[in-house]
């Protein structure tokens, strides 16, 4: 196998400085993923992923199989090669996706019956076939189907999303191994997820459970979804403190900058989100000093570039006055200049989590970003 991962260095804080070597490269975690719904980045190209140094992006499981199959992007040599990404892939179960279509799915222990949202066409995504779609696809890293539940939620509720959580776990593993094992190799990591909604004690009953099974990796999921903060990291850290210390630890559908510091604090060494990419498409613009709302009159004449520290392509050129009539004047290239920016942002800010554990202060730092995102907007 050409997996590995090793802790480097750890900070008072709890937080970790790691290496994750997989079969498409090293990543240096922590790590913020950049999300690549279907099979793409929005607005980015992926030379343009590759001048910013992301190392791992995530590809979406429900997407990617209903359209344009999992069968037809094996045949053409797997995700890797479909999409000409040659570093590292994560792919989620589908399971979230699955979740947010309330209205078109009904879920049993046997799996998830559901409709898709392109042509109505009738589905069933159980644990098994989540895993066989992922095989398919060759990502490096494929995540177990999982319930995914609203918050907030009845503790009956999570408790048996909990029991089927890790139920559909042991289906998903048992497959996975077996699969491998007749292919002569583990290709691909397969991860865990701990569920648990907003009770820490069924957080840790989850994680327990899921450290029988023995996964290489684990995720916490199911946050970020409208709780507050403090409960996010409050659910979290009863999660990391029951994970391996000598495995990834993989943190969800996080988050907002002044975010990350906090969930690195509590060992996290993975992490992805939409929000770079969704609110570049909607004239949010990330700064070391701050959000930057673009489109805001202010800036119709502002010579300055988005982000005076920043040093990537967009900043080096364009000027926040120039942004302001591509957003106003509804131009497409409004979206890939606010997505390069903001990727960049978020890729540099994990650098600099990174150098901040290196140097023992990653408390001072997040202090520090919590000063400037307190003032609101720009």
């Amino acid at each position: 196998m050409n997996f590995s991962f090793e802790v480097l260095q750890k900070d008072s804080s709890g937080a970790r400085r790691g290496r994750l070597a997989t079969p498409h490269g090293a990543i240096e975690t922590p790590v913020f993923m950049p999300v690549g719904t279907q099979a793409t980045v929005k607005s980015l190209r992926n030379e343009a992923l590759e001048e910013l140094g992301a190392q791992i992006i995530l590809g979406n499981t429900y997407h990617l199989y209903l359209r344009p199959g999992h069968e037809l992007i094996r045949k053409l040599g797997g995700l890797h090669k479909f999409m000409a990404w040659e570093r590292a892939i994560l792919t989620d179960s589908g399971g979230y996706q699955v979740f947010s279509l309330s209205e078109l799915r009904k879920i049993t222990d046997e799996g998830v019956r559901f409709r898709s949202h392109l042509d109505g066409s009738e589905h069933l995504l159980t644990p098994e076939k989540a895993a066989e779609i992922q095989l398919a696809l060759g990502s490096d890293i494929a995540m177990v189907l999982d319930q995914c539940i609203e918050t907030p939620a009845l503790r009956d509720i999570a408790q048996a999303a909990v029991k089927r959580t890790t139920g559909w776990a042991k289906r998903a593993r048992e497959y996975f191994l077996q699969t491998a094992l007749r292919n002569g190799e583990l290709s691909q990591w397969q991860f865990g997820i701990v569920q648990g909604a907003t009770f820490a004690d069924l957080r840790r009953e989850s994680a327990q459970q899921l450290l029988e099974i023995d996964f290489p990796g684990y995720a916490v999921g199911g946050l970020a979804v409208g709780e507050p903060h403090a409960v996010t990291c409050e659910m979290t850290a009863a999660a990391t403190a029951l994970l391996p210390k000598e495995k990834p630890r993989y943190l969800m559908g996080v988050g907002r900058p002044e975010q990350l510091a906090d969930y690195v604090a509590m060992g996290i060494d993975m992490m992805d989100c939409v929000l770079p990419t969704r609110a570049a498409r909607h004239a949010c613009i990330y700064t070391s000093e701050g959000k930057v709302l673009i489109k805001n009159a202010r800036y119709a004449q502002d010579q300055r570039p988005l982000d005076p520290m920043c040093s990537c392509s967009v900043c080096k050129r364009y000027t926040r006055a120039y942004l302001r009539h591509l957003f106003a004047a509804g131009e497409l290239t409004a979206a890939i200049l606010g997505t390069h920016h903001n990727i960049h942002f978020y890729l540099d800010f994990m650098r600099q989590i990174r150098e901040a554990i290196e140097f023992g202060n990653l408390a001072k730092f997040s202090s520090e970003v919590q000063v400037r995102y307190a003032a609101g907007p720009a």
